[in-house]
């Protein structure tokens, strides 16, 4: 399968990228950068470092740097850390972005690769608006768009109603809900049932010293998070979720709802079912044990 990850590294965005890296099932043709996490430079200085460290030849295209109607961004760097690695923050700057903006890039992917092409949305989906915007064919031309957002039937995480990609620009969210791809929402209805404890990053560097040991460095400072703010044991497995999704739908259910996004008010990024909008698959339940052994089995097999 063809995969383009839109990301914004990000320690769960790094750990999605190292289960693509190493499934089998996955052919990584590039990386497009979003703001989210970090400010986007950074995304795509953390993506090209991550693909040179896991030994793939694929291009990074840098994206939109701020949610549409806005001109600055501010990163979540209590989650993240200043520079989206935890405690890690020297990361060095290697090679360079495509010449193509995200949005170029995944139109020009998508004509190349059609009915081929999936891409999986692990930010904000700003790159995904403008992509649609640039491309009327865009949506037609991939295969799928696998999401990792939304609260749908369940609390959210940056605020009571709304998870984090989808309120940092909720605006670009309703536009790609309002006349979507063939999309799977993959939100925290289902990734907060794939925690991921410390033991669990402790196995995975045992197995892979290399990329195992730098996950799990990262990791400290998000398991921190984790417990100060939730008292969990663990961190969801957000974006891994999202990018297994893409080839192993069974381990899901799903139901199909139109959504629509609030974009103003005290309910801003709250993911509401729409019965007069394009049907999406929203996933509702998880065999979060699987994904988690499943992940951990795929990367472990990474030096």
């Amino acid at each position: 399968m063809k995969l383009i990850i839109d990301t914004d590294p990000g320690i769960d965005d790094a750990m999605a990228i190292a289960y693509a890296a190493a499934a089998p099932e996955i052919d990584l043709i590039g990386l497009t950068t979003v703001f989210g996490n970090t400010h986007v430079h950074q995304s795509s200085r953390n993506a090209r470092f991550l693909l040179h460290k896991l030994g793939i030849d694929a291009p990074v295209a840098e994206g939109a740097p701020h949610r549409r109607g806005a001109d600055s961004h501010t990163p979540s760097e209590h989650v993240h850390g200043p520079e989206g690695f935890g405690d890690i923050t020297e990361i060095p700057q290697v090679g360079s972005n495509h010449t193509m903006t995200a949005a170029e890039f995944l139109v020009d992917q998508a004509r190349e690769h059609k009915g081929e092409l999936v891409v999986c949305a692990v930010g904000p989906l700003t790159n995904i608006a403008d992509a649609m915007q640039l491309d009327p064919e865009f949506a037609g031309n991939i295969k799928r768009l696998v999401i990792m957002g939304g609260a749908v039937f369940c609390p959210g995480n940056i605020t009571e109603h709304a998870e984090a990609n989808i309120y940092n620009d909720a605006l670009a969210a309703d536009a790609v809900f309002a006349s979507p791809p063939d999309t799977v929402l993959v939100g925290l209805d289902v990734t907060l049932k794939t925690l991921y404890a410390n033991a669990d990053f402790e196995a995975l560097a045992a197995r892979s010293a290399d990329m195992g040991g730098f996950l799990r460095d990262i990791s400290k400072f998000y398991l921190k998070f984790y417990k100060d703010i939730g008292g969990l044991e663990g961190c969801g497995l957000h974006d891994s979720t999202a990018v297994i999704a893409c080839t192993h739908e069974p381990m899901f259910e799903m139901v199909e709802t139109g959504l629509r996004v609030v974009a103003e008010g005290t309910q801003i990024g709250a993911t509401r079912p729409d019965t007069g909008r394009p049907t999406v698959r929203v996933c509702r339940d998880v065999d979060g044990a699987g994904v988690v052994s499943l992940f951990t089995d795929r990367v472990a097999s990474l030096p």
